[in-house]
């Protein structure tokens, strides 16, 4: 049976619809993809400051204290956010479990044991290990069925890890660089890989905001309770201005922020790909190394950092 006139118009603006409403999904697509690549290089360049940011403040503050401090106000701020952006956001009682399991994770264990490990070694060393992240999650990635890695890929993060190896090579002799410091921060960089691959299961149940701010919520208070002897024991009126803004940094940006941006890059490209930008993260510690606490940035490290910036272009690449 032939098509009349009229169905026939009908069927080829239904398509020429179809096409400008697909178009409209690819430029919505494009920006949303946009918007994530700018919030996970905003969040790597928060988190390679608060390198800088929390040795400043170990200074003249407990980093058990810094760390109490940093998650309480963060996990405050995040939650009043989600109430405001998701007001109907609930967290369900069979995910109570995994998203505390996340908290003591990635706050209680792994930021504690990394503003430890900063606190007791130098930054060149604590940037080093840290950047392991990537490797420990990839693992786990692996070993979960989570992850399917590429070969392209794979070199990527190989060859990243050795110019990380490259650039930090002298500060493994560095004066100020402690055995103690060094397995704080390895134990840090296995439970951040951990936290960001493990989160992935949550992502398919909520918002990467909400996934961001439950865990630190569990968190935060397990760091209180046990912080409290030292708290209790800090003269707080010794404390400078500076301590406080590098908290102050570290809590709202450094945490709030980066913990939010880089949920929503898990849940959009994978955790395989978000962990590459740890090696932005090493990046600019090596700066703000740098440039506030004097360290030295030799040829040797000008040639592996270009080793790095060519490893996290192989592993983006698909």
């Amino acid at each position: 049976m032939r098509k009349g006139p009229a169905e026939t118009r009908g069927t080829r603006g239904a398509r020429v619809l179809a096409q400008a409403w697909a178009a409209v999904v690819r430029r919505d697509d494009d920006r949303s993809g946009a918007t994530t690549e700018a919030s996970l290089i905003l969040a790597s360049v928060f988190w390679g400051s608060n390198y800088a940011a929390t040795k400043f403040a170990a200074l003249s503050v407990p980093p058990l204290s810094i760390v109490a401090i940093r998650f309480a106000v963060a996990g405050l701020l995040m939650y009043a956010v989600l109430r405001v952006l998701e007001p109907k956001s609930r967290l369900r009682r069979e995910d109570l479990l995994p998203m505390a399991g996340l908290g003591c994770l990635g706050v209680a264990v792994g930021q504690t044991a990394f503003t430890f490990g900063l606190s007791l070694t130098t930054a060149a060393n604590a940037g080093l290990i840290f950047a392991t992240a990537p490797v420990w999650g990839l693992l786990l990635g692996l070993a979960l069925g989570l992850e399917r890695p590429t070969l392209t890929g794979t070199l990527g993060l190989g060859l990243s890890i050795a110019g990380i190896g490259i650039v930090f090579r002298e500060g493994l002799e560095a004066d100020g660089a402690g055995l103690a410091g060094d397995l704080s921060v390895l134990l840090a960089a296995v439970g951040f890989g951990a936290y960001t691959v493990l989160s992935m299961r949550t992502l398919g149940r909520y918002s990467p905001l909400a996934v961001a701010t439950y865990p630190t919520l569990f968190g935060a208070p397990v760091v209180l309770v046990v912080s409290v002897p030292v708290l209790l024991g800090t003269r707080w009126e010794g404390v400078e201005a500076g301590a406080w803004v590098a908290v102050a940094f570290s809590a709202v940006f450094a945490t709030a922020f980066a913990f939010a941006a880089w949920q929503r890059g898990v849940s959009r490209i994978g955790a395989n790909r978000v962990l590459v930008y740890q090696y932005l993260i090493t990046l600019t510690g090596v700066a703000s190394g740098v440039v506030f606490f004097g360290e030295d940035l030799s040829a040797s490290k000008i040639a592996g950092g270009a080793v790095i910036l060519l490893g996290v272009y192989l592993a983006r690449r698909r």
